[in-house]
């Protein structure tokens, strides 16, 4: 089944979530459309590449052309036209920015479909997702829209003492140019009072719009505490947990507006506060209130002005190699990676030539880490708007590449202290700021690096990613892994269950997180509390095997990515279930039933086991030797279960294979993901690769011999085999046991 048909099933309180995703910038017209087109595409490889970025939107549009064309509701098929149309003027000259985007919604999709999966959200996806800060964001555009509403009344009675000072300045400088024999009338005496009068009311009114501006600078100044330096450091922690495959990231945009709305208030005030200097100028008096108050006022909304600005400066988008784009934050010396800063605050004034250079390892204390790395390609560019994106001020470095600095002597320095995935590094950016008169330092900086310098280092580097991001919210905590905190089960489970939605499209159930805690902690796993250790986790070996339980895992996930992916996401792979418990679910079942579960001994390998039931009607399982990569590149998993066959005592060779647990017909299940044999005309006799197993008679009824037949088949065997099977034998393997 498709993924969009699977999210066409999901409950309302779900399908709300998908509705969020679809805007003016992916229609979901065109994901309904265009869905198993969409789905074959390999879109998270073409955001990082703008040539094939290019030949995926072409494609793109042509395929909606053809759908267009084949409509036949006219309203329909013009509402495509139109869809059309502004795809064409949005993503034409950006075609990698529509393939992101893309990317990211069909990876929000598989997370949604995961959480459907799921019997209960996690305990991070729920702090994430929870009603309250919904409601947070309701009173935060409450309190924005109150405080631009009293500014913008400031601005008024800012002009209304204008007016009153002129009206003041006139009849004063009118009273002046009297004649001396007039000023002692009776109506040059009203006309004193008229002004004194006036006096009093502009010092009323300057002293008035003076304490409004204290309170609306309050008011500010408690919002930015309070409100949006919270909500600012909320989302760079949901871009950690998104990072390291939690829920989509969202809620940039909205920081921006109120970044925008806020600091648009304070260089308003700032502007109100040197209109007032200047009225001071032309009229001024003994206690006027506004060269008492004006400059104090003033800096305080400098310094709010400095902070607003300084804070707005953020990595949108973390360092990522273009070649992993679902495992960011891992570098390898030699490849080029991009990341992308932004400034949430949009100022009309603001001088578009803002440079930022980005620095790599910027103020690291010495001795910290034992190599050291520059950037070897240009560092520094120019900010530009983004039309895409509601004008936001941003850069993307894409380009950039990382070389390890030579050593002197060949020394590098501490060694040993850390190894190379525990070694963390960081890039810098700074850019100078200047608007209205002030200029403003600016520097931030991508959350903590793993750099590697071989693919090997892939698996360490991503553990160590994970750890990091799952456990704590400090930006630059560059010596975590001197002593690295633990992680309780119930953190550690959830975060294992989105690397499965993220890599292989479904995450993993209560059953199969319960037996994968089993593995890794023994009895404790019922324990949702039970600190689990960072070398535990990543460093020491399984007992009895030659790897650790994250190289284990990791390899099931690039098997399910690379050869399982089908299989994996119609749930037809139980995966993790120990002998025991292959035992108990297989042993009342009828002849031929199987399952399917990932190796425990081998690096990256599935096996399945099935039942046999022997003349005296005892039950037998038997399982096969594991298939890992090197084999599943030669035959799809899907079509070795078609196939398999078993030669046992010169019988007949058969498939085993009847049923998939608990009862599913094999074909039934399988079926639509065989590959179809060629039609094609050849001058010989069309030839397939067949799985075969040998078992022999002398093995034991509860763990079947492991051991391959060697040769593959005695001569007899095969004329045999050649009399009932009309295609030839390339594959053989043995039953197994683990």
């Amino acid at each position: 089944m498709s993924q969009w048909k699977q999210i066409q099933q999901l409950e309302i309180r779900l399908l709300e979530h998908v509705d969020y995703l679809y805007d003016d910038n992916f229609p979901m017209d065109i994901r309904q459309g265009l869905a198993g087109w969409i789905e074959a595409q390999d879109w998270d490889t073409a955001a990082n590449d703008e040539s094939m970025a290019t030949v995926f939107f072409t494609n793109l549009l042509s395929q909606l052309e053809r759908v267009r064309l084949q409509e036949q509701n006219f309203l329909q098929r013009h509402n495509m036209k139109i869809i059309q149309q502004q795809l064409q003027v949005k993503y034409t000259s950006t075609p990698a920015i529509m393939a992101r985007v893309i990317s990211t919604c069909l990876r929000e999709e598989r997370r949604i479909l995961a959480s459907a999966c799921m019997q209960e959200q996690g305990p991070l996806e729920k702090s994430l997702q929870s009603s309250v800060a919904l409601e947070r964001q309701k009173n935060m555009d409450n309190r924005v829209g109150i405080i631009r509403g009293s500014v913008q009344l400031m601005d008024q009675a800012v002009k209304c003492i204008e007016d009153m000072q002129d009206d003041f300045d006139f009849r004063y400088k009118t009273l002046q140019s009297r004649e001396k024999t007039d000023k002692n009338s009776e109506m040059m005496k009203q006309e004193v009072t008229r002004l004194q009068e006036m006096l009093n009311r502009l010092d009323f009114k300057r002293k008035e719009i003076l304490s409004k501006m204290d309170v609306v600078i309050k008011e500010i100044d408690d919002l930015m505490t309070s409100q949006l330096s919270p909500e600012l450091q909320d989302w760079k922690r949901r871009q950690q947990i998104a990072a390291i495959g939690g829920p989509l990231l969202t809620g940039l945009d909205q920081l921006q507006s109120w970044f925008t709305l806020t600091a648009q208030s304070l260089f308003q005030i700032k502007r109100q506060l040197d209109k007032l200097g200047e009225l001071v100028v032309k009229v001024t008096y003994e206690s006027d209130p506004i060269p008492l108050q004006k400059p104090q006022i003033e800096e305080r909304v400098k310094y709010l002005i400095y902070h607003l600005i300084k804070s707005s400066f953020v990595v949108e988008k973390q360092p990522c190699m273009p070649t992993h784009p679902q495992k960011p934050l891992i570098i390898k010396t030699g490849v080029q990676f991009t990341t992308k800063v932004r400034l949430l605050v949009k100022l009309p004034e603001v001088d578009y030539q803002l440079k930022v250079k980005t620095t790599f390892d910027k103020d690291l204390p010495p001795g910290r880490v034992s190599r050291q790395f520059f950037i070897l390609t240009n560092n520094t560019k120019v900010m530009d708007i983004e039309d895409y994106s509601n004008g936001c001020l941003s850069v993307e470095f894409r380009h950039l590449q990382l070389k390890e600095k030579k050593y002197i002597n060949g020394t590098k320095g501490n060694e040993g202290l850390l190894s190379v995935t525990e070694e963390l590094h960081s890039l810098s950016f700074e850019a100078c700021f200047t608007v209205q008169g002030l200029t403003i330092d600016l520097e931030t900086c991508s959350l903590p690096l793993v750099v590697i310098s071989n693919v090997s280092q892939l698996p360490g580097g991503w553990a160590s990613v994970m750890w990091y991001n799952l456990l704590t919210d400090e930006p630059r905590n560059m010596a975590f892994f001197g002593n690295p905190p633990r992680a309780t089960w119930s953190q550690l489970s959830e975060v294992l269950s989105w690397q499965f939605s993220t890599f292989a499209g479904r995450g993993l159930n209560k059953e199969q997180l319960s037996m994968l805690g089993e593995k890794l902690i023994g009895q404790h796993a019922s324990c949702s509390d039970y600190q689990v250790s960072w070398s535990k986790f990543c460093k020491e070996n399984i007992l009895g095997k030659p790897f650790s339980f994250w190289m284990w895992l990791d390899s099931i996930l690039e098997l399910i990515k690379k050869h399982l992916l089908p299989v994996w996401t119609e749930n037809y792979i139980m995966g993790f279930v120990s002998k025991e418990m292959e035992r108990t679910l297989l042993k009342d079942k009828e002849q031929g039933t199987f399952l399917l579960r990932f190796s425990e001994s081998h690096l990256g390998g599935i096996t399945f086991t099935w039942v046999e039931h022997n003349e005296n009607a005892d039950v037998r399982l038997n399982s096969v030797e594991p298939y890992t990569k090197n084999r599943l590149s030669a035959i799809p998993f899907a079509d070795i279960i078609r196939d398999y066959k078993v030669i046992s005592d010169g019988v007949v060779p058969e498939n085993p294979l009847k049923f998939l647990y608990p009862n599913i017909p094999k074909d039934e299940a399988f079926g639509r993901l065989y590959n179809s044999p060629s039609s094609k005309v050849h001058p010989y006799l069309a030839s397939i690769l067949i799985p075969i197993s040998e078992l022999r008679s002398n093995v034991s009824t509860t763990s079947p011999s492991c051991q391959s037949p060697e040769p593959p088949m005695t001569p007899g065997e095969f004329d045999m085999l050649s009399e009932h099977l009309c295609f030839s034998m390339d594959t053989m393997s043995p039953p197994y046991s683990e």
